[in-house]
């Protein structure tokens, strides 16, 4: 029998232990940091996707993409709560592309655009984005960066719209 994935949803005062800690980063030796969050998490149940997830960015805010990546899809597979979920998925696609693995980031960041939406669309967008002008579809990349970018403009939103569906109707013509 195996055991079903473990989530748990940390209380406050873990919450704020972690965003102090994250806030340390850039002041901390790596290694210290990463010690610190193991120390974190270790106050989570074994196999706990939350855990998981930030172990997992810890690696990978310390330039360890490779180490990162598996903590995520376990983390993924642990069901990792709330945010930390979609976190979790433009996070590993990310670090997928820094190692090369821009295929399978375009893959999972197209999976999820299509799943749901919220106040981190941007971010798939932007790894989106990047990972398509890896594999060569860079027209793509910048309607997507376009479309994204529209909302925010104050007075370009129409034309902008526009434009990015035109720089998608070219390549469909020129295929």
């Amino acid at each position: 029998m195996t055991a079903s994935p473990t989530s748990t949803v940390p209380g406050a005062d873990w919450e704020r232990r972690n965003a102090d800690l994250w806030a340390a980063l850039d002041g901390m030796p790596e290694e210290d940091f990463r010690a610190a969050m193991d120390t974190l998490v270790g106050e989570l149940p074994d196999g706990d996707g939350t855990a998981l997830f930030e172990r997992a960015a810890a690696w990978d805010s310390t330039g360890h993409s490779d180490r990162a990546v598996p903590l995520y899809a376990a983390a993924l597979d642990a069901a990792v709560p709330g945010e930390r979920r979609r976190r979790a998925v433009v996070q590993m696609a990310s670090s997928l592309r820094n190692l090369g693995r821009s295929e399978e980031s375009v893959a999972l960041l197209t999976a999820e655009a299509a799943r749901t939406s919220d106040h981190l669309d941007d971010a798939v967008t932007v790894v989106l984005a990047l990972a398509l002008t890896d594999v060569g579809r860079a027209r793509e990349a910048v309607s997507l960066t376009v479309t994204a970018l529209a909302p925010h403009l104050p007075r370009y939103q129409r034309s902008m719209a526009n434009y990015a569906r035109l720089l998608l109707e070219r390549d469909a013509r020129s295929e």
